[in-house]
């Protein structure tokens, strides 16, 4: 026979201790019954109407759209950091590349640039007939 290991038998001890808490839960609760339900769902509707409540819950959320605001400008902020810098490096990695290809497969390279528009197509004025 296996013998379990010890997050084994840690993750066993734990659902054990769920299901037991869930079944005692059950229990407590069929007993109590729909009166004490009610009950408790009208504490809870009293507290959430209650003006302090109310009033809680405008805080927390002016104070979630502060941060919400904050973030998006630091992700913006460094965004606009990084981009430059990663286009710069993927144009250098890269433009050697399509240099070498285009070489390659017949294509002459013209007044030093890679013959393109800048979209990766070639552009009316760059077409040179030879």
């Amino acid at each position: 026979m296996a013998r379990m290991t010890c997050s084994g038998e840690v993750q066993m001890r734990y659902r054990i201790t769920f299901l037991s808490g869930f079944a005692v839960g059950f229990v407590l609760g069929a007993r109590a019954g729909r009166e004490r339900y009610e009950q408790i769902k009208a504490v809870g509707r009293r507290v959430a109407d209650s003006p302090a409540a109310q009033q809680a819950a405008g805080a927390v959320q002016a104070q979630a759209a502060g941060l919400a605001k904050t973030a998006k400008q630091k992700v913006t902020d460094g965004l606009q950091d990084r981009v430059p810098k990663l286009a710069s490096t993927a144009k250098d990695k890269v433009g050697d590349q399509v240099a070498g290809l285009r070489q390659r497969n017949g294509h002459k390279k013209h007044n030093g640039d890679a013959g393109t528009s800048g979209n990766g197509h070639m552009a009316a004025s760059d077409h040179r007939h030879d």
